[in-house]
């Protein structure tokens, strides 16, 4: 059960179905404001690990 779900056709038939629900410019932004929210994210984290250093 669930074995091989995660194949290549499986994920291109996913993505297919997600432009043609969403149009690609949809898509697009989706896929923008994904790659943005993880650039964040990690600069978020290296932020955190700086701060301990800077005990008063």
């Amino acid at each position: 059960m669930g074995e091989g779900l995660f194949q290549p056709m499986h994920i291109l038939l996913i993505i297919g179905i997600a432009l043609l629900i969403f149009g690609p410019s949809k898509f697009a932004g989706l896929g923008k404001g994904l790659g943005e929210g993880i650039k964040n994210f990690k600069s978020a984290l290296k932020d955190d690990e700086k701060k301990p250093e800077q005990k008063s």
